[in-house]
């Protein structure tokens, strides 16, 4: 009796698994989640842009604050050469921003295996 007994529950206990694994199957999509949906790669591309978008945005308003910098220097030769050292960085900045776009989209492009995206 104790035989069948163990036999009993452990194929109840198989066959309460087996939705589990059936469900395991399906490919269920998590909706509502705001999540990307996508490979890796693309996540990541996702989210190197959004970063060059900030860097390029960050770059415009630093030129834009040493343009004020440099209009209200009064001819103040320190604050004069202050705003234009600003103005020469926030110029690499927006060019390391769009190299560094350029370089995404080139790995991209060859990652991916798709060579006319670029």
């Amino acid at each position: 009796m104790n035989k069948f007994r163990r036999i009993g529950y452990g194929a109840v206990s198989l066959m309460s698994l087996a939705p589990a694994l059936v469900s395991a199957q399906i490919d269920a999509r998590l909706g509502g989640t705001g999540l990307p949906q996508g490979s890796i790669l693309d996540i990541m591309t996702s989210l190197m842009n959004w970063l060059l978008i900030v860097v390029g945005i960050l770059g415009v308003i630093g030129f834009i604050i040493a343009g004020i910098l440099y209009l209200t220097a009064a001819g103040d030769e320190g604050q004069i050469g202050k705003a234009k050292t600003a103005m020469i960085y926030s110029i690499v900045g927006v060019v390391v921003a769009l190299l560094g776009l350029i370089i995404i989209r080139a790995v991209q492009a060859l990652l991916g295996g798709n060579s006319t995206s670029f």
